[in-house]
């Protein structure tokens, strides 16, 4: 049954000892008072509970988010063989802290939330103040540290996945599952699965268990597609670009980022009408051409500022940017960043 029992839920690392494989179980639907603090460690559970209750829980859920003042979001989580998928909903207008490290992967997915001030740490990363979290994505690779504290401006609900890496499949000979730390990226593939998954825990029907686990083998190879050298797959999407238009569409502006390409151009280049092709890219990459243009631009800008002694004027005029001023804007709504600052958070 996906929902067999109710239960407080006290996480422990101590339950994974380093190998985070269990044996396959039905799901089960949990609700959630965690009150550990913010301090240096994320998951030392409160000794008001009994150890019976906290050994019981922890072989069913594993590590989470640890969430500091407890009380000021809602959680409900739904465990199964591997992943646990969690949806948390921040209920007040109040400063909140977040912490997890721990040995499974974390995927966070933002469906809604901003904030008036706050920062975002993934090891490895520079450190994010982006305002906007709307439809972002943050994957935190197992063992690295996750840290963020906001004052909201919008409560934010976010569904966490906590994933054995054992879980993530090798999708060929030559690839690895070694995935990198990401934060406040976007990804239609992983949206999409991980939206299906957020309505079958709202919904809580037993009927539903063999599509929930379906949907997160799926989620699984999606991540996987992570992997550093992995080629995505080109799928077919119904009233998007073929294959050969997306890779024609995407080499081209790739080639010409300094540039400004006008959207007859690109839909000449595949052979539709600029109307048809604006409408069949989004669909098909998930963000409209300009937007698409100008996130390759500031990717580009990333790998220059991590030279040493980058000039921000040369770096914007390289990337296609004619004033400091619109190509610092840019950037910062991008990472949160200004150039100057996101080649000093590397150093």
């Amino acid at each position: 049954m996906l929902m067999s029992s109710l239960r407080t839920r006290v996480a422990s690392p101590k339950a994974f000892n380093g190998n985070v494989s269990r044996p396959p179980q039905a799901g089960v639907l949990l609700p959630l008072d965690r009150r550990a603090g913010f301090g240096d460690r994320c998951y030392e559970p409160s000794s008001r509970v009994h150890s019976e209750l906290q050994d019981r829980a922890s072989e069913e859920v594993g590590p989470a988010v640890d969430i500091s003042p407890a009380d000021i979001v809602k959680r409900r989580s739904v465990a199964w063989d591997g992943v646990t998928a969690e949806i948390v909903q921040v209920t007040r207008r109040e400063k909140i802290e977040f912490c997890f490290d721990a040995p499974v992967h974390l995927l966070a997915v933002c469906e809604q939330g901003m904030r008036s001030d706050g920062e975002t740490f993934v090891e490895g990363l520079p450190r994010s103040t982006l305002r906007d979290l709307r439809k972002k994505l943050t994957f935190v690779p197992a063992g690295h540290e996750y840290r963020e504290w906001q004052e909201p401006r919008i409560l934010s609900r976010v569904v966490y996945f906590y994933i054995d890496p054992a879980k993530i499949p090798v999708l060929s000979e030559t690839s690895v599952t070694d995935l990198s730390a990401r934060l406040y990226f976007e990804d239609s593939a992983l949206w999409n699965t991980a939206l299906k998954l957020r309505t079958l825990i709202e919904s809580a029907d037993a009927d539903n268990r063999l599509y929930l686990e379906s949907l997160g083998v799926v989620l699984a190879h999606e991540l996987a597609r992570l992997s550093p050298g992995m080629a995505r797959i080109e799928v077919p999407i119904r009233g998007g670009l073929a294959a050969w238009q997306q890779r024609v569409a995407t080499t081209f502006i790739e080639e010409h980022l300094a540039e400004q390409i006008s959207l007859t151009t690109l839909a000449g280049l595949v052979r539709l009408s600029p109307y048809y092709f604006c409408r069949a890219f989004k669909q098909s990459i998930g963000v409209p051409p300009h937007r698409y243009h100008t996130i390759r631009r500031i990717e580009r800008a990333k790998m220059l500022l991590a030279k040493p002694a980058p000039s921000v004027t040369d770096i914007g005029l390289t990337v296609g940017f004619s004033e400091t001023s619109s190509f610092t804007a840019a950037f910062r709504k991008a990472t949160g960043f200004t150039p100057t600052g996101f080649h000093r958070s590397l150093g």
